[in-house]
């Protein structure tokens, strides 16, 4: 026990004393915090600026225009004569969608015969496309249903009648756990999650891979005996776990209350299941250490995976849509089991029987892992030795 509380005060020391994982466990994570949400903060798309070509010139096109520039999603910031015009508008990027009415709409309207409208929209800005492309859709519809039913009821049918003939089923759709439907909420929590993977595996990296030589010598350390390899390992784990007594909640329960989100779970379950999750990181980064060798090479390489595992959690791309054999090897990443679980716990209320398998799975990771640093260890030379590297 002693010699576990020897290697976790060392490694606790190398974090404060060795600058490159100090900037990446302090510097790093306020940068993060701070800036990486600050274009999801308006949350969705709001008035995006489109056109109008109103080629009947009626007053149906008019109130159809009216209505379009009233939604919430999109703005009638300007109006042509013809369509050339306004594709001159969209190349000038002046606005991201042209709505065409085209002549005789409301002769149309008024006979009972289908009057389509044209939308062009933007589609190299998905977001954007999809916004100008649905709020037409919705008051096209809606002002389609207003003209039946006044056509019906003109013809004397019943107005209970005319208005359940245009729409028999009336939805009501009702968003639970992202009341705005907002992409900050959607996006952020996931990302926090991804985001204290890959500090943490990048500062056990540097730890590993760091000389020695580089660590400020306590008086009296150099007399002590070498650690064994199981007391390192295990000393070294639970100071990261000490390391992210600070870091967890300040990302996954902080953060989340600072800039708003939704959050219903308890913050016991979220802690209880974080330590697999930190336990995890911890081996794989020392595992991923004696593998790398370099202080640099293993920077990089940590830093370059981080898109690619956000892939693979399911949150930007269906996890059901990934190839199953890729889905099996990335359930060797923490962050593929963790990050799913920290929503449900931390969006939808989620107890710890209800992520059960994730939270087996990242014990199952930590405790192989731990085995594979512990075995590594072993072949290596003993924690507390000299480093007999050139430039040790």
């Amino acid at each position: 026990m002693i010699a576990v509380l020897r290697a976790c005060r060392s490694e606790l020391s190398r974090m404060l004393a060795l600058a490159p994982v100090f900037s990446v466990l302090i510097v790093a994570s306020v940068i993060y915090a701070g800036f990486y949400p600050q274009p999801y903060l308006n949350e969705a798309l709001r008035n995006v600026p489109i056109a109008v070509v109103d080629q009947d010139r009626s007053a149906a096109s008019r109130r159809l225009t009216q209505a379009v520039d009233a939604s919430a999603d999109v703005a009638v910031t300007a109006q042509f004569f013809d369509m050339p015009s306004a594709e001159r508008a969209v190349f000038a990027r002046q606005i991201y969608g042209i709505l065409l009415i085209p002549q005789h709409f409301e002769r149309d309207l008024l006979h009972g015969r289908p009057s389509p409208v044209a939308v062009y929209g933007d589609a190299s800005y998905l977001l954007i496309y999809q916004r100008v492309a649905g709020a037409v859709s919705a008051v096209a519809g809606t002002m389609g249903a207003e003209v039946e039913t006044a056509r019906l009821i003109a013809q004397d049918v019943d107005p209970r009648i005319a208005g359940a003939a245009v729409d028999p089923m009336p939805l009501t759709a009702v968003p639970l756990f992202n009341p705005e439907g907002g992409y900050a909420t959607y996006i952020l929590p996931a990302a926090f999650g991804l985001i204290v993977q890959q500090i943490l595996l990048i500062a056990v990296c540097l730890l590993g891979t760091l000389p020695a030589s580089q660590t400020p010598v306590e008086p009296g350390d150099t007399a002590a005996p070498p650690i064994g390899a199981v007391a390192s390992v295990l000393g070294r784990l639970l100071a990261y776990l000490l390391a992210e007594c600070i870091l967890l909640p300040t990302y996954l329960i902080a953060l989340p209350y600072l800039y708003g989100l939704p959050h219903l779970g308890s913050p016991l379950v979220l802690m209880v299941f974080a330590m697999p999750f930190v336990l995890a990181i911890g081996g794989l980064g020392m595992v991923l250490a004696r593998i790398f060798r370099h202080p640099l090479t293993a920077q990089l390489a940590t830093a370059a995976i981080g898109l690619p595992l956000f892939f693979l959690t399911g949150f930007s791309w269906p996890a059901e849509a990934i190839p199953p054999a890729l889905h099996r090897l990335s359930l060797l990443i923490p962050s593929t089991s963790a990050v799913p679980a920290f929503v449900r716990i931390t969006q939808t209320g989620a107890n710890l029987a209800e992520v059960r398998p994730e939270f087996l799975t990242l014990w199952g990771l930590a405790i192989a892992y731990g085995g594979v640093a512990m075995l590594l260890q072993r072949g290596a030379r003993p924690w507390g030795a000299a480093d007999p590297r050139p430039n040790a």
